[in-house]
């Protein structure tokens, strides 16, 4: 049939065609990036000093973690039965660094009832359960280890006994393990710990947890003691260095010069490009294994959910571990799961305003998105909890800010030539990092099952 008009396909050969800047999907609110309180870091370092404060006497052994790498304090080994009282600080030390770190996926068997104790285990994080088997061939819960505890600290004084019961883990955990040959090893080469640890005829009075027994008297006039604590300064403080996100943006003189009206394609080119820079800037500063905030939370603040989901019985746990805790990150999906127990019990959060956006609150303290915060193949994720800070003694992000052609605070956009195929080259880096001040600034809720 012959045309009658002029087709909209030809006419707009001669049209102005009216466009968008171009977009991508990868932009989020970035809220981490937005909460963090920014310190200047002009030396490139930042160093946190603390002061290393453990109980004696509590039974339960502390830990130190850089990042991912856990380490069992060498004067906290006195809190197993066997060593209480041994003060020889060079062995206690030597000690320490005979323990393997090791780590076991949830339902995985640490130790199996009836095979022969050839390990002493101290459980740095994670929950685990022990069982044995029961009068009838069920299987009798014997209760369950946390952080802190210990278990099979018999072979610390020779003995070869078997395992009494199953220990299997409940959650993601980590443990010390110290195994027997590096343990005699030890002893051969350390005769005041070959002393201390040889059964005595006549053992040492001692209360049903191992403690030494204490003699009480009732009625008497004057002045009992004191129980005391152990203080120890940190002698070699973190540093946390810079770390760096760079990439180099290429842009072909021709697309530049020729295609740059109505919208110029190097600033379209640099402006996508510095949003993907900052999105894996926000991933590094949660996930990286040096300074991301999931690998620097202390490990007795970390704290696993009752039942799976996130309830608010969890999320109350995970902010009474904290004073002035001002923010909570999750993943969206976790959000939606925390929505569901809530809905499930009738409660309906509060909503409140951050920058600009209205999200929702749990006792007053706003459940911020992050989707960099990771969800496994099982269904399982974290939340984090947040003081923010240096006045506060909280978590900060780290930057260096004045930099050559800096484009954003922390970002800078240097132009570094054009090559023999007249390509324009610019470099794009940002400098980041961040730091916990004190323990309890940061705290995890752990297993979250977001199914």
């Amino acid at each position: 049939m012959t045309a009658l008009s002029l087709s909209t396909a030809a006419a707009r050969n001669l049209a102005t065609t009216t466009k968008s800047v171009p977009f991508m999907q990868e932009i989020t609110p970035r809220h981490l990036l937005r909460v963090l309180p920014w310190v200047e870091v002009t030396g490139g370092a930042y160093r946190v000093n603390r002061r290393l404060t453990y109980q004696v006497g509590d039974g339960r052994v502390s830990f130190t973690s850089t990042g991912a790498d856990v380490r069992v304090i060498p004067g906290e080994l006195c809190e197993l039965p066997a060593l209480r009282g041994f003060d020889d600080a060079e062995a206690l030390a030597e000690l320490a660094g005979l323990f393997e770190q090791r780590e076991y996926e949830p339902d995985q068997v640490v130790a199996e009832q009836g095979r022969p104790v050839e390990e002493v285990l101290l459980v740095a994080h994670g929950k685990l359960e022990k069982s044995a088997r029961g009068a009838y061939d069920g299987s009798a819960g014997l209760g369950r280890l946390a952080d802190g505890d210990h278990v099979g600290d018999a072979l610390l004084t020779g003995a070869s006994p078997s395992w009494a019961f199953t220990v299997r883990a409940l959650t993601a955990c980590t443990v010390l393990a110290l195994p027997a040959p590096a343990l005699r090893a030890l002893l051969d080469r350390s005769p005041a710990l070959r002393a201390h640890l040889t059964p005595s005829a006549a053992p040492k009075p001692q209360n049903r947890y191992g403690e030494a027994e204490v003699a009480l008297a009732a009625g008497h006039v004057g002045e009992a003691r004191l129980p005391g604590t152990f203080v120890d300064y940190d002698l070699s403080p973190r540093v946390y260095e810079l770390s760096v996100a760079q990439t180099i943006l290429r842009v072909h003189t021709r697309v530049a010069d020729l295609y740059s009206d109505p919208m110029d394609q190097v600033e379209q080119q640099l402006r996508l490009t510095v949003h993907a820079l900052r999105e894996r800037q926000e991933h590094e500063l949660v996930n990286n294994r040096e300074f991301g905030l999931l690998h620097n939370a202390d490990l007795r603040q970390r704290v696993h959910t009752r039942s799976g989901p996130p309830t608010p019985d969890d999320l109350d746990e995970l902010l009474s571990r904290r004073r002035k805790t001002h923010c909570l990150l999750a993943h969206p999906l976790a959000i939606a799961a925390f929505g569901r127990e809530c809905n499930a019990r009738g409660l309906y959060p509060a909503v409140t305003e951050v920058q600009g956006g209205r999200v929702i609150a749990w006792r007053g303290v706003p459940l911020l998105p992050c989707d960099k915060i990771p969800v496994s193949g099982r269904g399982l994720t974290s939340i984090m909890a947040m003081r923010l800070g240096q006045d506060d003694q909280g978590v900060i992000g780290l930057r260096r800010t004045g930099l050559s052609d800096e484009r954003e605070p922390g970002l800078s956009v240097r132009f570094t030539g054009i090559s023999d195929q007249a390509i324009i080259s610019y470099l794009v880096t940002a400098y980041h990092s961040a730091a916990v001040l004190v323990p309890d600034a940061l705290g995890l809720l752990e297993s979250v099952e977001v199914g």
